[in-house]
């Protein structure tokens, strides 16, 4: 893939574009604007602009994109709907036939409701003599790209009709489909998808702000690449969310002092593993000592007190003596990891005293299940005493009160609920896992994949943001937190993108890969 700096230069007459830029694997954070955000600052921008100014900077970016992501193509399939997303497919066209490609469009929708830039984008592509039906291509049609500019931020429902066709007409493309601003039947806000037409998109190119949808939900499974072009326009500072980096790691590990020593960087106490799981509060251990924890402490639930062989380095206690209040008011505390049942009577104790606690798996669903458990980890924050939840949709919906269905259909809005509501840090594991606090703009991180989908990956997770933030400098505090828990999630994402995406990344082996992510 050329990177935006290389684009081929096919139109001569026109300036390379620098704006075009690839979003993944993002080396920064990003400001996610949603529906509303992103329609008032397009309507500054054309308050602002020369009439269809804009316009035909996203037309001429969506021509620019395809142009790089299909050196060799030399006819393309727009689908144009009737908005300004089909404006921007339209010049498009115009500058991929003069370019030298043949171009064929399909106009569809209600054309007396087409705002004036697009009727002014239509003009211009038919005095140019682009060849527009206001059908699909008949059968045997084989364009080498296909261009999605069907609705965009008009994604508001399920497609039907003539668009749903289209839909699926470009889904059986055997090119590259190039989805504009949003692939049409997501939803750009939340990542849910509007219906069952959605298009499958090679590449999207987000224009003017990045969608959170596109990075959460299904977004990535149906954007594929994603690039974006700001038009040359300010960003606001009114972002829904936050597409995260590896920023919140550089504050969280900023390098070891020469004159540290293990003292230095705090206490961990895994309390978990009960009979038949011991596993997972060993695979949560392990990642808390990886991560660099100064001092790691083991207490299984199942009574097993026997060093691990592997990494002798861990402390084994055993309940009891991991309950102390000494031992829990200066550890962070790494809770619920395969507790089972069991987890409950000892939560009163870990709620009360913990320093630092980081509430995973059956930790949580001990809460859920009991209202004196919930006011007490909520009356934490009233003590200053932070708190990290680890849900993943089930355990949020048990938390929340809802249906995992509904946890899924806005991600960002119930992480922050359930942030609210427990005055806690909240991630929400999944695809683009959400990290929410009182008071916070959420994050929705950038790394990772499906390797991530394998049984013991989440123990290993909530580990090792124990281990992070006990050694972060202030760690008492809820910023270390939500940096902790931003930088966790994403060297756990980060892990996952080294290997063959059709097998798993096995927990224990996700431990040293986490090691192994580090940027130098």
């Amino acid at each position: 893939m050329p990177a935006a700096s290389n684009l081929p230069c096919a139109m001569p007459d026109i300036p390379l574009i620098d704006r075009l830029q690839p979003v993944l694997p993002a080396q920064r954070s990003w400001p996610l604007h949603g529906s509303a955000a992103s329609r008032q600052m397009e309507q500054q921008a054309l308050a602002d602009a020369a009439p269809h100014a804009l316009m035909a900077r996203a037309g001429l970016a969506v021509a620019r994109l395809a142009l790089a992501v299909a050196p060799g193509a030399r006819r393309a399939w727009i689908a144009c709907g009737p908005g300004n997303n089909g404006g921007d497919g339209l010049i498009a066209a115009l500058h991929l036939q003069a370019a030298g490609w043949q171009v064929d469009v399909s106009l569809l929708g209600d054309g007396d409701r087409r705002p004036a830039d697009a009727a002014d984008a239509l003009r211009q592509a038919q005095q140019a003599g682009v060849r527009i039906d206001t059908g699909l291509p008949g059968a045997g049609f084989a364009p080498d790209l296909a261009i999605d500019a069907l609705l965009g931020l008009g994604n508001r429902r399920a497609p039907t009709g003539a668009i749903a066709d289209a839909v699926q007409r470009l889904n059986a493309a055997a090119g590259p489909v190039l989805a504009v601003d949003l692939p049409t039947g997501l939803c750009g806000d939340t990542g849910r998808l509007l219906g069952d037409a959605v298009v499958r998109a090679t590449h999207t190119l987000a224009l003017l702000t990045l969608k959170p949808g596109l990075f959460t939900g299904h977004g990535r499974d149906v954007a594929g690449r994603i690039w974006v072009d700001d038009l040359g326009l300010p960003t606001t500072d009114s972002a829904t969310a936050w597409l995260g980096g590896a920023e919140a790691l550089v504050r969280t590990l900023p390098g070891r002092a020469h004159v540290q020593h293990k003292g230095s960087f705090g206490d961990v106490l895994v309390l978990g593993g009960a009979h038949g799981m011991g596993g997972a509060a060993l695979l949560a251990a392990r990642a808390a000592l990886t991560a660099g924890a100064g001092r790691t402490y083991l207490a299984r639930l199942d009574g097993d007190l026997a060093p691990d062989p592997q990494r002798p380095e861990l402390m084994p206690r055993s309940s009891e003596q991991a309950l102390q209040p000494a031992l829990l008011q200066r550890a962070t505390v790494v809770c619920g990891c395969g507790g089972g049942e069991a987890m409950a009577a000892g939560l009163p104790a870990v709620l009360a005293h913990a320093a630092r606690l980081v509430l995973d798996a059956d930790g949580l669903n001990a809460v859920a299940a009991d209202a004196g458990l919930r006011q007490q980890l909520r009356a934490r924050a009233d003590r200053h005493l932070p708190t990290v939840l680890t849900p993943h949709p089930l355990e949020a919906a048990r938390l929340l009160g809802c249906s995992t269905a509904e946890v899924q259909a806005d991600r960002l809005t119930q992480a922050q609920a359930l942030a609210d509501a427990l005055q806690a840090v909240v991630v929400l594991k999944g695809s683009g896992s959400v990290i929410a606090a009182p008071g916070w703009v959420p994050q929705i991180n950038a790394s990772g994949n499906a390797r991530l989908g394998s049984g013991g990956s989440g123990d290993v997770l909530a580990g090792w943001l124990g281990g992070l933030w006990a050694q972060a400098a202030g760690n008492g505090a809820a910023a270390a937190a939500f940096d902790a828990a931003c930088a966790a999630v994403w060297m756990h994402g980060r892990a996952a993108e080294h290997g063959d995406l059709r097998l798993p990344l096995r927990a224990a082996d996700l431990v040293e890969a986490m090691a192994a992510s580090l940027p130098h």
